[in-house]
Protein backbone atom coordinates (compact mmCIF):
# COMPACT_ATOMS: atom_id res chain seq x y z
CA UNK A 1 0.00 0.00 0.00
CA UNK A 2 1.72 3.61 -1.22
CA UNK A 3 2.02 6.25 2.01
CA UNK A 4 1.85 9.60 1.80
CA UNK A 5 2.99 12.60 4.70
CA UNK A 6 -0.16 13.04 6.84
CA UNK A 7 -0.68 16.46 6.42
CA UNK A 8 -0.12 16.04 2.75
CA UNK A 9 -3.27 13.36 2.59
CA UNK A 10 -5.34 16.10 4.95
CA UNK A 11 -4.97 19.11 2.47
CA UNK A 12 -6.20 16.39 -0.43
CA UNK A 13 -9.39 15.38 2.02
CA UNK A 14 -10.49 18.82 2.88
CA UNK A 15 -9.88 20.63 -0.33
CA UNK A 16 -7.00 23.15 1.39
CA UNK A 17 -3.69 24.15 1.14
CA UNK A 18 -1.02 21.85 2.78
CA UNK A 19 0.50 24.46 5.38
CA UNK A 20 -3.43 24.92 6.15
CA UNK A 21 -3.58 21.26 6.88
CA UNK A 22 -0.03 21.00 8.63
CA UNK A 23 -1.55 23.91 11.12
CA UNK A 24 -4.62 21.78 12.05
CA UNK A 25 -2.27 18.95 12.42
CA UNK A 26 -0.23 20.96 15.39
CA UNK A 27 -2.87 22.20 16.61
CA UNK A 28 -4.08 19.06 17.41
CA UNK A 29 -7.33 18.90 15.76
CA UNK A 30 -6.70 16.04 13.26
CA UNK A 31 -7.57 12.17 14.09
CA UNK A 32 -7.27 8.72 12.52
CA UNK A 33 -8.69 5.72 13.83
CA UNK A 34 -9.77 7.26 16.82
CA UNK A 35 -5.96 8.82 17.87
CA UNK A 36 -4.93 12.00 18.05
CA UNK A 37 -2.18 12.53 14.36
CA UNK A 38 0.91 14.26 17.02
CA UNK A 39 2.95 14.50 13.56
CA UNK A 40 2.03 16.42 10.54
CA UNK A 41 4.72 14.89 8.54
CA UNK A 42 4.02 11.11 9.74
CA UNK A 43 4.15 8.68 6.88
CA UNK A 44 0.14 7.23 6.11
CA UNK A 45 -1.70 4.92 4.01
CA UNK A 46 -3.27 6.78 0.89
CA UNK A 47 -6.39 5.89 1.79
CA UNK A 48 -6.43 7.25 5.40
CA UNK A 49 -9.25 8.82 6.57
CA UNK A 50 -8.94 11.91 9.02
CA UNK A 51 -11.77 13.67 11.47
CA UNK A 52 -10.87 17.19 12.10
CA UNK A 53 -12.59 18.54 15.21
CA UNK A 54 -14.23 21.78 14.96
CA UNK A 55 -13.22 25.05 16.55
CA UNK A 56 -15.60 27.45 18.51
CA UNK A 57 -15.44 30.91 17.41
CA UNK A 58 -14.47 33.29 20.74
CA UNK A 59 -16.74 35.65 22.19
CA UNK A 60 -17.00 39.27 24.23
CA UNK A 61 -18.27 38.80 27.41
CA UNK A 62 -17.88 42.36 28.17
CA UNK A 63 -16.15 45.55 27.34
CA UNK A 64 -15.41 48.91 28.33
CA UNK A 65 -12.76 51.63 28.11
CA UNK A 66 -10.14 50.01 30.25
CA UNK A 67 -10.71 45.54 29.26
CA UNK A 68 -12.22 43.20 27.13
CA UNK A 69 -13.09 39.84 28.84
CA UNK A 70 -13.19 36.93 26.22
CA UNK A 71 -14.59 33.45 26.28
CA UNK A 72 -11.89 31.73 24.76
CA UNK A 73 -12.36 28.41 23.23
CA UNK A 74 -9.78 25.47 23.36
CA UNK A 75 -6.94 25.18 20.57
CA UNK A 76 -7.08 28.84 20.12
CA UNK A 77 -4.07 30.19 22.05
CA UNK A 78 -4.37 33.67 23.87
CA UNK A 79 -1.89 35.21 21.49
CA UNK A 80 -3.96 34.24 18.57
CA UNK A 81 -7.08 36.13 20.82
CA UNK A 82 -4.93 38.85 21.28
CA UNK A 83 -4.16 39.46 17.57
CA UNK A 84 -7.91 38.78 16.91
CA UNK A 85 -9.20 41.82 19.56
CA UNK A 86 -6.24 43.87 18.71
CA UNK A 87 -5.25 44.36 22.21
CA UNK A 88 -2.78 43.50 24.57
CA UNK A 89 -3.05 39.82 27.35
CA UNK A 90 -3.58 40.84 30.98
CA UNK A 91 -2.87 37.38 31.70
CA UNK A 92 -2.73 33.53 29.55
CA UNK A 93 -4.35 30.75 29.43
CA UNK A 94 -3.03 27.17 28.23
CA UNK A 95 -4.10 26.95 24.26
CA UNK A 96 -6.19 23.81 25.24
CA UNK A 97 -8.05 25.76 28.21
CA UNK A 98 -11.17 27.34 27.41
CA UNK A 99 -12.64 30.04 29.38
CA UNK A 100 -12.62 33.78 30.63
CA UNK A 101 -9.43 35.40 28.70
CA UNK A 102 -8.68 39.32 29.51
CA UNK A 103 -7.42 41.82 27.46
CA UNK A 104 -6.80 45.85 28.42
CA UNK A 105 -7.39 48.65 26.57
CA UNK A 106 -6.16 51.31 28.92
CA UNK A 107 -2.30 51.41 30.01
CA UNK A 108 -3.28 52.74 33.74
CA UNK A 109 -5.95 50.24 34.11
CA UNK A 110 -3.24 47.61 33.10
CA UNK A 111 -0.51 48.85 35.68
CA UNK A 112 -2.84 48.21 38.49
CA UNK A 113 -4.42 44.96 37.36
CA UNK A 114 -1.12 43.51 36.82
CA UNK A 115 -0.43 44.74 40.94
CA UNK A 116 -3.54 42.76 41.69
CA UNK A 117 -2.20 39.89 40.23
CA UNK A 118 1.53 40.39 41.30
CA UNK A 119 0.04 40.35 44.83
CA UNK A 120 -2.36 37.57 44.21
CA UNK A 121 -5.62 39.84 44.69
CA UNK A 122 -7.44 38.04 41.57
CA UNK A 123 -9.85 35.86 42.56
CA UNK A 124 -9.87 33.18 39.72
CA UNK A 125 -12.48 29.69 39.62
CA UNK A 126 -12.14 26.85 37.12
CA UNK A 127 -13.66 23.63 36.06
CA UNK A 128 -11.65 20.63 35.53
CA UNK A 129 -12.80 16.91 34.25
CA UNK A 130 -10.61 14.40 35.88
CA UNK A 131 -9.79 10.79 36.05
CA UNK A 132 -10.53 9.33 39.47
CA UNK A 133 -13.32 10.08 41.91
CA UNK A 134 -13.08 12.97 43.72
CA UNK A 135 -15.63 12.66 47.07
CA UNK A 136 -14.42 15.11 49.43
CA UNK A 137 -12.64 18.53 49.36
CA UNK A 138 -8.98 18.65 48.92
CA UNK A 139 -6.68 21.76 49.90
CA UNK A 140 -3.26 21.69 47.95
CA UNK A 141 -0.48 23.92 49.36
CA UNK A 142 2.15 22.65 47.65
CA UNK A 143 5.37 24.68 46.17
CA UNK A 144 5.87 24.85 42.22
CA UNK A 145 8.88 25.11 40.54
CA UNK A 146 8.69 26.27 36.69
CA UNK A 147 11.61 25.59 34.15
CA UNK A 148 10.90 27.62 31.02
CA UNK A 149 13.08 25.40 27.73
CA UNK A 150 12.84 26.34 23.94
CA UNK A 151 10.18 23.80 24.24
CA UNK A 152 8.09 25.48 26.34
CA UNK A 153 7.34 25.56 30.20
CA UNK A 154 7.57 22.67 32.32
CA UNK A 155 6.17 22.84 36.44
CA UNK A 156 7.23 20.40 39.12
CA UNK A 157 6.39 20.51 42.81
CA UNK A 158 9.27 21.00 44.79
CA UNK A 159 11.00 22.50 47.86
CA UNK A 160 12.69 24.87 45.86
CA UNK A 161 9.52 26.25 44.03
CA UNK A 162 7.31 29.45 44.82
CA UNK A 163 4.18 28.92 46.88
CA UNK A 164 0.86 27.34 45.38
CA UNK A 165 -2.41 27.10 46.68
CA UNK A 166 -5.43 25.39 45.33
CA UNK A 167 -8.61 24.43 46.51
CA UNK A 168 -10.64 21.22 45.10
CA UNK A 169 -14.23 20.89 45.21
CA UNK A 170 -16.55 18.08 44.13
CA UNK A 171 -19.01 19.53 42.13
CA UNK A 172 -20.38 15.70 39.97
CA UNK A 173 -19.20 12.14 39.27
CA UNK A 174 -19.46 10.06 36.60
CA UNK A 175 -18.20 6.55 36.04
CA UNK A 176 -14.45 6.75 37.31
CA UNK A 177 -14.91 10.30 36.05
CA UNK A 178 -15.51 13.60 38.12
CA UNK A 179 -15.94 17.17 37.86
CA UNK A 180 -14.20 19.60 39.75
CA UNK A 181 -14.12 23.07 41.08
CA UNK A 182 -10.74 24.07 41.47
CA UNK A 183 -9.90 27.77 42.77
CA UNK A 184 -6.72 29.01 42.75
CA UNK A 185 -4.81 31.53 45.45
CA UNK A 186 -1.50 32.06 43.38
CA UNK A 187 -1.31 31.59 39.67
CA UNK A 188 1.97 29.46 38.72
CA UNK A 189 2.64 27.72 36.07
CA UNK A 190 0.44 25.39 35.20
CA UNK A 191 -0.33 25.24 38.98
CA UNK A 192 -3.66 23.37 38.07
CA UNK A 193 -2.23 20.65 36.05
CA UNK A 194 0.35 20.17 38.61
CA UNK A 195 -1.39 20.08 41.70
CA UNK A 196 -4.37 17.70 40.67
CA UNK A 197 -1.81 15.16 39.14
CA UNK A 198 0.08 15.08 42.11
CA UNK A 199 -2.91 13.64 44.19
CA UNK A 200 -3.50 11.37 41.42
CA UNK A 201 -6.39 13.29 40.42
CA UNK A 202 -5.52 14.29 36.78
CA UNK A 203 -7.00 16.35 34.47
CA UNK A 204 -8.52 14.33 31.48
CA UNK A 205 -6.50 14.70 28.22
CA UNK A 206 -3.67 16.30 29.97
CA UNK A 207 -0.84 14.16 28.09
CA UNK A 208 1.71 16.36 29.90
CA UNK A 209 1.16 16.26 33.16
CA UNK A 210 -1.54 13.49 33.42
CA UNK A 211 -0.40 11.08 30.42
CA UNK A 212 -3.67 10.65 28.93
CA UNK A 213 -5.03 11.47 26.17
CA UNK A 214 -8.52 12.96 25.17
CA UNK A 215 -10.42 15.07 23.01
CA UNK A 216 -9.30 17.99 24.49
CA UNK A 217 -7.19 18.67 27.74
CA UNK A 218 -10.93 19.61 30.47
CA UNK A 219 -9.72 22.57 31.90
CA UNK A 220 -11.90 25.62 31.79
CA UNK A 221 -11.46 28.94 33.37
CA UNK A 222 -15.21 29.46 34.58
CA UNK A 223 -14.72 33.09 37.05
CA UNK A 224 -11.82 35.63 37.34
CA UNK A 225 -12.39 38.49 39.45
CA UNK A 226 -10.20 41.93 40.25
CA UNK A 227 -10.75 45.52 41.17
CA UNK A 228 -14.46 45.16 40.99
CA UNK A 229 -14.89 43.48 37.74
CA UNK A 230 -16.84 39.93 37.90
CA UNK A 231 -16.73 37.98 34.57
CA UNK A 232 -18.21 34.03 34.40
CA UNK A 233 -18.24 32.12 30.97
CA UNK A 234 -20.20 29.09 30.73
CA UNK A 235 -18.75 25.49 30.69
CA UNK A 236 -18.18 24.30 27.20
CA UNK A 237 -21.16 21.64 26.04
CA UNK A 238 -17.95 19.19 24.87
CA UNK A 239 -17.60 18.48 28.88
CA UNK A 240 -20.90 16.53 28.35
CA UNK A 241 -18.89 14.49 25.91
CA UNK A 242 -17.65 12.78 29.07
CA UNK A 243 -21.15 11.47 30.75
CA UNK A 244 -21.36 14.64 32.21
CA UNK A 245 -24.58 17.08 32.27
CA UNK A 246 -24.11 20.19 31.80
CA UNK A 247 -26.56 23.15 30.87
CA UNK A 248 -25.85 26.80 30.53
CA UNK A 249 -27.89 27.12 33.55
CA UNK A 250 -25.59 25.06 35.22
CA UNK A 251 -23.58 27.22 37.88
CA UNK A 252 -21.18 26.82 41.03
Amino acid sequence: MSSEKAYKLLALQEGISNNEAKALIDDGLVYAKGQKILIARALMGANTRFNVQEVSKPSVIFEDENLIAINKPAFITSEKISEIYKFPLLHRLDKETSGVLLLVKDEEFAKKAIEEFKHMRVAKTYVAAIKGIVSEEININEPILTIKTKGGAHSKISKDGKEAISKVTPLMVVGKKSLVKVEIKTGRTHQIRVHLSSVNAPIVGDEKYGKNRSARMYLHAYYIGLLGYNFKANIPKDFNALGFEISNKFEI
